[in-house]
């Protein structure tokens, strides 16, 4: 009898695909086993076994699995498959994007599609290439080899040259074909081993001799001797890697080849991981204040009665050490527990301070790590079964976690928890609380400002609350200064970005020997191009934005798709030499920076100075040591950062944040300026820092708030707003984005759906609408939005929304088939 098996591949389907099971392969098949499957007419794909039968899948053709992977054993479990499918169905969209985003590169093998110029081909004057074609074919033909569509786009800095291949393989001019890519390569030690067994002194005499008059060669024999705990009998032999050997005896290379080319010794290689413990000294657990204390009791007794808690502490009340106790509770416990953070940035500041405590049972991961290294550590959770602590982002809640026991979410609020491009477009902190559910573990969310709906569901009893109302250290909250921009202008006291009064803030504070932080939410030098005698202002070609400055690259760069642009002086729309840059960013604010204080060290955090993996590290420690005294950033800067000598804190054109389209923008605006604000005075003194906070808006109830630290006011005058329009958390939203090259196309296609399931949804369903950018690497955007009640089934509005589309589909309507259609729930 066949035994088939039902198989998840990474691609957006939204069923398994069955597949048969070889006799030969059947021991080592298993639930959550890695396999590596055809699908289509060339393509490999590596695919999780969700389930196997004996029951045959129908009357088609049945592939069989091509080849089992890691000797059959499972790499993803079946908790974690749970959580892919209520991920799929909450935020709808295939389980098939799930385990793309879920599962690191490394661990999918797939087919890559290399190209090769064809042995015969000539080009004639009947099919001529055109300049795009003839530089692939030069490529080609100079590699002298196929190659992969990615490297023939870096060598010849094309993009997009997949499209270019249908138009050449119609020419004759290439072929292609398939090839089974791994993309993890383990990493492997080069170690060696005495020729002997152990206890054998006789041999180990006559190594000796062999080597006698031969001094460097002795000093690395005795090494080896040594390190391998050669004379210990009960246990096996240790690995001694060639670099040990070397430091120890204080020799080269050739000597220990000398000794392998003479028997005595021989090299091998070893596979290890990746994962590197900073060999940080551990402490003890710190010790808590009297209200630190307080409040861990009062977490313990919450969760009696809630699986999720509240910690809402002020910012600098010393949340981190309550983490380090839970933590701590849970490993004693035999648990494991995840502690995720928001942004990449923040695991550096974290990280050493829970490895002093836990040392090497902290698991850091984060994108910034390599294929490699994610695969390591997915492995070593596999593997491992000790008690460990996972500090990462949100791609942390797909690890393959054994016993759960606790899930910290610090800073809950942010919106970098949710993922917004690709699918799945799911929530981490929402996320992590089912995966909490699922493994019987406790929730905490910590935050200084906590999300508008968590403080809801916390102030009606779904989840636990706890408060921190003080400082540690008796540290004062920070004096925040509300500067009206508009009369500053009027008096001619603006210094370019910074009101007169935020520079003497600031040069008061560096006077006193103090740090500052400048924060202003964009990057660049100038948000705008414009020509001012016309008006014109440069657009990407392939978004509906209007171009950032960048000074260091001297380009206009799209922040949407990357396109970069020349600045031309000269309009192209009235001839006339007088384009010119307007607005702030970073870097401009950076250099009136320097210019008005010129002997002060200053450095900048954004996107363009965190490119590299250990970019965010490298700013921290030179802002933290006192080496830069003046930070410029955009929100990096605000997230949960814990820096010691900070006594003045400027935000820069803080209505952006106010007036953005967005009925979270008052929330996001109170949030973003109490964390900014809340990098100041962390340590006791006997003044208050100050934060200066620019607005051509100072009768905006928001400052108001913020400026009293009263988030309890701020919440309840928000609630209503919330409650009046009938937004979250009364409701939950649904945005349905239509994508489409043709505008016209669009529309009708935006205007059909609206009208089909405001037959089903009635007044729920507003839109269509033009988004604010309407245009994204060439595709035009419309949007739905869906206002549902919050008990609503998602899998039957799932199911409603799947049905309209493949209906549309059917019936075939106009453009549908090169249409994106894509949702997003709960959107930030």
């Amino acid at each position: 009898m066949s035994r088939y098996a039902e198989v998840l591949l990474p691609l957006p389907l939204h069923s398994t695909f069955s597949y048969i099971v070889p006799f030969d392969l059947a021991p080592q098949i298993s639930v959550g086993s890695r396999v590596v499957v055809p699908f289509g007419k060339k393509k490999y794909y590596t695919g999780i076994v969700k389930g196997l039968t004996d029951i045959s899948p129908g009357n088609f053709e049945v592939k069989e699995i091509g080849l089992v992977l890691d000797g059959g054993s499972p790499v993803v479990k079946r908790p974690q498959m749970q959580f892919w499918d209520w991920i799929a169905e909450y935020y709808l969209c295939s389980s098939g994007d799930v385990f793309k985003a879920a599962v690191p590169s490394g661990l999918k093998i797939e087919s890559e599609t290399f190209i090769e110029i064809a042995p015969d081909y000539e080009e004639s004057p009947e099919q001529t290439l055109s300049q795009r074609e003839a530089i692939i074919i030069q490529a080609l033909d100079h590699a002298a080899k196929r190659m992969s569509i990615a490297d023939i786009e870096k060598l010849t800095g094309l993009k997009g040259v997949g499209a270019s291949v249908g138009p050449l393989l119609a020419k004759g001019a290439v072929i292609i074909s398939e090839k089974l890519v791994e993309r993890y390569t383990p990493q492997r030690i080069r170690c060696v081993r005495l020729n002997c067994e152990p206890g054998d002194n006789d041999s180990i005499r006559k190594m000796f001799l062999t080597i006698k008059g031969a001094p460097k060669q002795e000093k690395a024999l005795l090494a080896i001797v040594e390190l391998s705990g050669y004379n210990r009998m009960d246990c096996e032999r240790d690995d001694i890697t060639a670099e040990a050997v070397k430091e120890r005896a204080g020799v080269a290379s050739p000597i220990l080849r000398a000794l392998a080319d003479k028997g005595i010794i021989e090299f091998y290689r070893k596979e290890i991981n990746r994962f590197k413990y900073n060999g940080l000294p551990t402490s003890p657990l710190p010790m808590l204040s009297e209200a630190q204390g307080v409040a861990l009791d009062e977490i313990h007794r919450s969760w009696i009665d809630h699986d999720v808690t509240l910690l809402h502490g002020v910012t600098s009340s010393g949340k981190t050490e309550l983490y380090q106790h839970l933590i701590q509770f849970v490993l004693n416990s035999g648990r494991q527990a995840l502690l995720l953070v928001p942004e990449i940035a923040l695991t550096t500041q974290l990280t050493a301070r829970i490895q002093k405590v836990f040392g090497d049972k902290v698991v850091v991961y984060h994108s910034k790590f390599s294929d490699n290294e994610r695969v390591d550590i997915w492995r070593r959770l596999l593997a491992e079964k000790e008690p460990c602590v996972v500090i990462g982002v949100r791609s942390s809640v797909f690890l393959p976690f054994e016993n759960l026991g606790l899930v910290i979410v610090d800073e809950e609020h942010d919106s970098s928890y949710k993922q917004t491009e690709p699918a799945p477009r799911y929530n981490a902190r929402d996320s992590a609380m089912v995966l909490a559910r699922m493994h019987g573990a406790k929730v905490l969310l910590g935050s200084a400002t906590p999300a508008v709906d968590t403080y809801y569901k916390a102030q009606s009893g779904k989840y636990g609350l706890v408060s921190l109302n003080e400082r540690f250290g008796n540290a004062q909250l920070p004096d925040i200064q509300i500067i009206d921009t508009n009369k500053e202008r009027q008096k001619g006291t603006m210094k370019g970005a910074l009101a007169s009064s935020t520079c003497s803030t600031i040069s008061s504070a560096l006077a006193k020997g103090e740090q500052a932080i400048v924060f202003i939410n964009r990057r660049g030098f100038s948000p705008v191009a414009v020509c001012g005698r016309c008006g014109y202002t440069p657009r990407c070609e392939c978004c509906d934005v209007a171009l950032t400055y960048h000074k260091s690259i001297d380009s206009l760069v799209c922040h949407y798709c990357g396109a970069k642009y020349p600045l031309q002086v000269t309009c192209p729309a009235c001839k006339e030499p007088a384009v010119h840059t307007e607005g702030y960013g970073t870097e401009r604010v950076e250099e009136e920076i320097e210019s008005e204080w010129p002997d002060t060290p200053v450095a900048r955090m954004d996107l363009d100075t965190t490119r590299r993996k250990e970019g965010h590290a490298g700013l921290i420690e030179e802002f933290s040591s006192g080496k830069a005294k003046l930070l410029v950033g955009t929100q990096m800067v605000t997230k949960g950062l814990d820096f010691g000598a900070v006594g003045a804190v400027a935000v820069i054109n803080a209505d952006a944040l106010v007036n953005s389209p967005d009925f979270r923008s008052s929330e996001r605006a109170f949030n973003t300026i109490s964390q900014v604000a809340g990098r100041a005075g962390r340590r006791s003194s006997e003044e208050p820092a100050t934060v200066s906070v620019q607005t051509r808006q100072p009768g905006s109830p928001v400052y108001q708030f913020v400026a009293a630290h009263d988030y309890a006011g701020f919440y309840n005058y928000e609630i209503e707003q919330r409650r009046q329009y009938s937004y979250p958390p009364f409701t939950r939203l649904i945005h349905i984005y239509i994508k489409h090259r043709d505008a016209r196309t669009a529309d009708d296609i935006a205007a059909a759906y609206s009208s089909r399931l405001r037959a089903l949804f009635g007044n729920r369903v507003l839109g269509p609408e033009i988004p604010a950018v309407s245009r994204i690497q060439s595709l035009y955007i419309r949007k739905l939005m869906i206002k549902i009640e919050v008990e609503a089934s998602m899998k039957k509005v799932r199911d409603i929304l799947r049905k309209v589309l493949i209906d549309f589909h059917e019936r075939g309507l106009s453009g549908i088939k090169s249409a994106i259609v894509y949702y997003d729930v709960d959107p930030c």
